[in-house]
């Protein structure tokens, strides 16, 4: 149910910025009284799932969930439309306009995307405030994983500052370490003072999700509420409702703890410390091959141990705040070209498709976690659109401040092996992008 549910919200998440983006060529276009033959949502090649003709404009949705689509006359676009170019141009086409309206008309799209974004922002500080954890909430440290270790932090300290400065949003460290490209993490460790050194070398693996740098939780109370498909726990009689204190007479203080411990209990008997209506028993058992023995834990929220922040505003104080909220992800994302295109980091191992995406919707439905994605994702669009490459919209953008500056057009034949050429560069990409989520599923 929760990957229907992460389906589900990428598609209307999707549906939202793609209807948006259109609409904005379509405005711009109606403004400048330029003929749109077709709005889509999602493209419909062969057939389409729903049309309705209103006016000169047929309005409808495809069954490929690719994007979308407006078909305005005599532009030379994704249809491909020789024919139609064929013929003398008409006063009502897009190639009859001055070169500012066609510049409008094109980038009406992108300009929609950053407003659509900018909109939700504002609306979401309005409507859920601002929530985060503080840095200095985080109260027993981090937990990492074997890079974080290599590179020098250990499980329990205490973030102080990331080149001399203060994270308030402890959910902010890492991205900043990424994209500011910091040099030093300093730490609290047992009341000792400090700095660890962040090697270029770790920049590669920490894009690719190693480095992870967590929140260290308390390891109790672990209260049993089911089992895994394989569970020696079940089979050795634990059961359901059991508190699980400790193992072989050791007691964790931290979750990690629990979880290095059977780093090495690979199909080993261990006795299993138990409360069990208030009174202590032991049970042995064998892991797994794994080191596992098949129990769940009662989920506990971080909220339980952990202070959050939250702000809220109102709605006029929402509108700047939103503003700035839109601004700096806008600056984080064209950082992260900077980052994933530096020489040594690997850009096309970082590159992921549809399942990356949709892999980041929550698998319960959550409003705010969705429309947080939605204008993110929103800003994602815009500034893809705008690159110049053939195809999308910077490409015609591109053409386009190519003839306002010499003050010569680029010829239809041009342009149409231009567009073939983005075409086949943009599925290439999406072929690749969606091959590295296939490789990835099947390496886990």
């Amino acid at each position: 149910m929760g990957v229907i549910i992460q389906i589900l919200g990428f598609i209307v998440s999707l549906s939202v910025i793609v209807i948006v983006h259109e609409f904005g060529h379509f405005l711009f276009a109606k403004i400048f009284k330029t003929r749109v033959e077709k709005f889509y949502l999602f493209f419909d090649p062969w057939f389409s799932l729903f049309k309705i003709k209103r006016g000169e404009t047929e309005y409808g949705i495809g069954w490929l969930p690719l994007g979308g689509y407006v078909k305005i006359s005599g532009m030379i676009d994704e249809s491909m439309d020789k024919e139609a170019m064929k013929q003398p141009p008409k006063p009502y086409e897009f190639r009859s306009k001055p070169s500012w309206q066609r510049l409008l008309i094109m980038t009406g799209g992108v300009l929609f995307n950053l407003i659509l974004a900018l909109v939700i922002y504002v609306m979401v500080l309005f409507s859920w405030g601002e929530t985060y954890l503080p840095t200095s909430s985080v109260k027993y440290g981090i937990v990492t994983d074997s890079m974080g270790h290599e590179m020098g932090l250990m499980n329990g300290d205490k973030i102080v500052s990331i080149d001399g400065m203060e994270i308030e949003n402890f959910g902010e460290i890492i991205p900043d370490i990424i994209l500011n490209q910091r040099q030093i993490i300093t730490v609290n460790r047992d009341g000792r003072f400090i700095d660890i050194e962040i090697k270029q070398e770790y920049i590669p693996r920490i894009l690719k999700g190693e480095g992870r740098i967590g929140i260290r939780s308390p390891f109790g109370p672990f209260v049993i509420t089911g089992y895994g498909k394989v569970s020696p726990a079940r089979d050795a009689g634990i059961l359901i409702g059991d508190e699980l204190i400790g193992v072989n007479g050791k007691v964790f203080d931290f979750f990690d703890q629990y979880k290095n411990y059977f780093s090495d209990k690979k199909e080993k008997e261990v006795t299993v410390n138990l409360l069990r209506d208030g009174e202590s028993i032991d049970i042995p058992l064998v892991t797994t091959a794994e080191g596992m023995m098949g129990i769940v834990r009662e989920a506990v929220a971080s909220k339980d141990y952990f202070e959050f922040k939250t702000i809220k505003y109102n709605l006029v104080e929402s509108v700047p705040a939103g503003i700035a909220m839109g601004y700096k992800t806008l600056q984080d994302y064209l950082k992260q070209f900077k980052v994933i295109f530096k020489k040594g980091n690997k850009a096309a191992d970082s590159l992921g498709g549809f399942i990356t995406i949709g892999s980041i919707f929550p698998k319960v439905w959550d409003w705010q976690r969705m429309w947080n994605l939605t204008a993110f994702l929103s800003i994602i669009l815009g500034i893809m659109n705008i690159l110049p490459i053939p195809a999308l919209d910077g490409g015609h953008v591109m053409f386009l401040l190519f003839e306002v500056v010499t003050g010569r057009k680029p010829s239809d034949k041009f342009l149409e092996y231009a567009q073939m050429t983005g075409i086949i560069l943009l599925l290439a990409l999406l072929l690749f992008a969606n091959g590295n989520d296939i490789i990835r599923l099947l390496k886990n």
